[in-house]
């Protein structure tokens, strides 16, 4: 009996392990979730495109002065996102030459036909609209397959009769949706261009995408401009070529109901269709706390799920503007948590490092002092039209720690190295190692527009020393240590002061390493022992 009691006991325990697994493993169990929270990719993400090949999902995002540039995500499960690789990596991609050296990458749109991932994006800079392929999303892509130079928001779509459209909007100045079948082999258009729509509820519009849905042509586009009047509005028709009838509860999706709610600036949308038949829109927002306007990480990616009422798109409001979404997920499918350390012991930086503008490889080693990422001042500050020697993550969370060792002799007052909270080259905050007075000093310095000051300085006696940046809603904190255990507070900043609408940019905060010469380049490498990023948001 005793025996039996300890059989039935263990049975009782193995049973209860396993069903507290399988809530954590839930991808190969099929275990969902009644809620989720957006945005579903945090940090600098905006103007996303979605697709889907079998049971995966792909999305791309605008890159706009970084580089890699077009960042590719993997999901499974529409929820959890993965970066697997960048759709536009050389020279040639970046449409560089001698007249151009800062690229600027505007909305990108991905689309996978019969085994082909196509990404279709504007180098805003003179580049113009080209296509890139690849049969695996994390690539290599292949040579841009150039179309024409106007700009911008171009979208491919694919009719079951084998034509294809090449949809965007007409110019900066024309804010006509134009439109054209295309040789999607060669690029060259195969139709005149021609309007094909103008905005159904303001007189701005872009982003456009086709779609065809039981028979019907939908086209989508982004109205308002992408702060806080931005929406999304829809029409339909039975040719490609419209006219396209109005629905009649455009904006399909908005939030300008309220300005109290989290979400802000939302719209920019695409559309894709889940494994179990059930639609869902991306869509590019901002995120704030309490009644905070400005928003430092830029247009991030959300979620929504739609239904279809009368041939018509629709989604719930509430579902828009607050962060958590309530309806029933896929089988969720969670990727390994990315470790919050770097500690460069590779001979590769890792996939989710980014670079202002083309980088020059000569500028950052992982293998000139193994164990370290050494970085090389160059005659450049910190400006994303030059070659710096800049590495950086994205801020993902309002609330939010960085961190970093370096080891750095500056010669003279000119030479910098430090840690950077980067919005763009004329809005950011740095905590650096450089001379003051003849002495070493660890220094905060504020640019934000026409305005660049040091606010805060202390003398140092190490050639090594840790630095670290907090953030919160209201303040980021400047903190150095020579010990990595005592830390003093040398200063704080104000976040709106380099948020996204007072810097008037697309982009969003990068915390980043950096060396700089300001005026010729550095003697002496920095050295940068490791970098560590958390994220405190729920």
């Amino acid at each position: 009996m005793i025996k039996i009691k300890i059989l039935l006991i263990l049975t009782f325990i193995i049973a209860n392990a396993f069903i507290i697994n399988s809530d954590c493993q839930s991808d190969d169990k099929g275990i969902t979730a009644d809620s989720y929270q957006n945005p579903i990719n945090r940090g600098m993400n905006p103007d996303p495109s979605i697709c889907r090949a079998g049971d995966d999902y792909y999305l791309v995002s605008s890159s706009m002065f970084f580089y890699p540039g077009v960042p590719v995500y993997h999901s499974k499960d529409l929820i959890n996102w993965k970066l697997i690789g960048y759709c536009l990596t050389t020279k040639e991609h970046f449409c560089l030459d001698k007249n151009n050296s800062s690229p600027m990458m505007y909305a990108a749109t991905l689309r996978y036909h019969d085994g082909t991932f196509y990404m279709i994006t504007t180098e805003v800079n003179g580049g113009g609209n080209f296509f890139v392929t690849a049969k695996n999303p994390a690539g290599p892509w292949s040579a841009p397959v150039f179309i024409d130079r106007p700009m911008f928001d171009p979208s491919l779509f694919f009719d079951d009769d084998g034509k294809v459209y090449y949809t965007r909007r007409g110019s900066f100045d024309n804010k006509d949706i134009v439109q054209a079948e295309i040789d999607i082999s060669t690029g060259k258009l195969l139709t005149e261009l021609r309007s094909v729509g103008k905005g159904l509820v303001s007189d701005d519009i872009e982003g456009p995408h086709l779609y065809k849905v039981d028979g019907l042509y939908y086209l989508m586009a982004a109205e308002g401009g992408s702060r806080a009047l931005h929406m999304e509005t829809i029409g339909r028709s039975k040719s490609p070529w419209g006219p396209f009838e109005s629905c009649p509860n455009n904006p399909i999706l908005s939030q300008r109901n309220a300005w109290w709610h989290p979400v802000k600036c939302a719209g920019h949308a695409d559309l894709v269709q889940s494994e179990d038949g059930r639609w869902w829109a991306v869509y590019l927002a901002t995120r704030h706390m309490g009644y905070n306007y400005f928003s430092n990480l830029g247009r991030e990616t959300f979620l929504v799920p739609l239904t279809w009422q009368d041939g018509w798109p629709v989604v719930n409001p509430q579902n828009v503007y607050e962060l958590t979404v309530n309806t029933k997920t896929l089988p969720l499918h969670p990727w390994e948590t990315e470790p919050f350390r770097d500690n460069f012991n590779s001979k590769t930086l890792g996939i989710d490092y980014n670079f202002l503008a083309y980088p020059n490889r000569k500028i950052y080693s992982l293998t000139e002092h193994p164990g370290y990422l050494r970085l090389w001042g160059t005659e450049n500050g910190l400006e994303e039209t030059k070659q710096v020697a800049f590495v950086g993550k994205r801020q993902k969370d309002i609330n939010s720690v960085c961190d970093a060792s370096v080891e750095f002799k500056p010669d003279n007052s000119n030479d910098e190295a430090g840690l950077t909270v980067f919005q763009e080259s004329n809005f950011h905050y740095d905590i650096f190692i450089s001379i003051r007075h003849g002495k070493k000093t660890v220094v905060l310095r504020k640019t934000v527009g026409d305005i660049k000051q040091e606010t805060a300085s202390s003398s140092i006696k190490t050639d090594k020393l840790y630095l670290k940046i907090e953030s919160d809603k209201d303040l980021y904190h400047f903190y150095y240590s020579g010990d990595n255990i005592n830390w003093k507070l040398l200063g704080t900043g104000n976040c709106r002061l380099i948020s996204t609408e007072v810097a008037d940019v697309w982009s969003g905060i990068f915390y980043g390493m950096f060396a700089a010469g300001n005026g010729k380049n550095c003697k002496n490498p920095a050295d940068f022992d490791w970098f560590e990023y958390k994220g405190l948001d729920k």
